[in-house]
């Protein structure tokens, strides 16, 4: 894919990211989870590759922050997942890597990165049993869509965004 295709696709993600994030949530309880961020990082980690999944990640938790829909915690997962599932993918040309690149880089790795800043805002208790879990759910939800999307659309031949080897191995 030429670069001048791969910048625009990465401003579209970053269009509907920011956008859409704010919107489409998944109620839990008392509360929403936003998986649409963590389907656009494995999109963007196996359509894109690793600098533009974390480019894309940063550009949408900063702009999401600045329209006063985010959050502070979503930096470091969901740059840490963006270019996890990325390398993961590009290594390996498989796409569940992606997922799970996804899953462990932004539920695991950066909740326990953002468990410092979410303590003292939140709390320890409100931290251990409402953020943490939240984020994983967040991330395996966004992620498994993303999964699925690429998953059907390699095995159909739906769209030729990236190189034939790249959706079909």
């Amino acid at each position: 894919m030429k670069k001048t295709h791969k910048l625009t696709l990465t401003a579209m993600m970053i269009a509907i990211g920011t956008i859409s994030s704010s919107l489409v949530s998944i109620p839990i309880g008392f509360t929403k989870v936003f998986p649409v961020q963590h389907f656009l990082n494995v999109l963007s980690a196996v359509l894109l590759g690793p600098y533009y999944a974390v480019a894309q990640a940063f550009c949408v938790s900063l702009l999401r922050n600045l329209m006063g829909t985010g959050s502070v915690f979503a930096f470091p997962g969901s740059m840490v997942g963006a270019l996890l599932a990325s390398l993961l993918f590009w290594k390996t040309r498989k796409i569940y890597l992606a997922f799970l690149g996804e899953v462990i880089g932004t539920g695991i790795i950066g909740a326990l990165l953002s468990y410092p800043i979410a303590t003292l805002i939140l709390g320890q208790k409100a931290t251990l049993f409402g953020f943490i879990p939240l984020f994983i759910f967040s991330s395996f939800a966004g992620a498994l869509i993303g999964f699925v999307i690429l998953t059907i659309f390699g095995k159909n031949k739906v769209v030729n965004l990236v190189d034939s080897k790249v959706l079909n191995k």
